[in-house]
């Protein structure tokens, strides 16, 4: 059965390593749904989170391919663990004087926020479930969705459990084993 799986891995903080990543993924034919990263609270590692269509076959071997590479620290395959999932939109809405109001209300059911307004517009901002995110978007379709932009998925294991120090710790020691060598993939 083919599932969204929910990669978290620690990479590296160097050049190049985003383009190995997705090449990863564009050479075995898996079209990647999402992918976010950003800096950790280690200096030097950053967090990917990737979700991307596979049955378990093809998840497990996504995992192993991804270890293979030269700058991933560690990978985990969070799809079935307690976690929290997030996105982020921003939705610029067009707004008349007789339809702000409406918009507004809206915005404040599903705990959206307003950002900015211009005249003829309303930027909204709203984090949340893919699904949520989806369900604001379809409510103000009628009113004119001009622009929208979307972070993509972020997830975080619920618990005291941090993938952080194990991955802080085996690059610690992949650092210092690789002082001063470039690597290629």
């Amino acid at each position: 059965m083919i599932d969204t799986h929910t990669y978290v891995v620690y990479v590296e903080d160097r050049p190049g390593v985003l383009n190995r990543v997705a090449s990863l993924f564009r050479r075995r034919g898996f079209n990647i749904e999402s992918l976010t990263v950003g800096h950790t609270e280690r200096p030097g590692i950053s967090r990917m989170t990737i979700a991307v269509k596979a049955d378990r076959t093809d998840a497990q071997r996504i995992e192993a391919h991804l270890y293979k590479l030269v700058n991933v620290i560690s990978v985990e395959d969070i799809t079935t663990a307690p976690s929290v999932l997030r996105d982020l939109a921003m939705i610029k809405v067009a707004a008349t004087q007789e339809s702000r109001g409406e918009v507004m209300q809206l915005v404040e059911v599903f705990r959206a926020r307003v950002v900015d307004v211009a005249p003829d517009s309303l930027v909204i901002e709203i984090t949340g479930t893919e699904d949520k995110i989806d369900s604001l978007i379809e409510v103000l379709r009628p009113y004119g969705v001009i622009e929208m932009v979307r972070t993509g998925r972020v997830a975080i294991t619920r618990g005291t459990k941090n993938g952080a120090a194990t991955a802080g710790a085996r690059s610690s020691a992949r650092l210092s084993d690789d002082a001063g060598v470039s690597h290629s993939v």
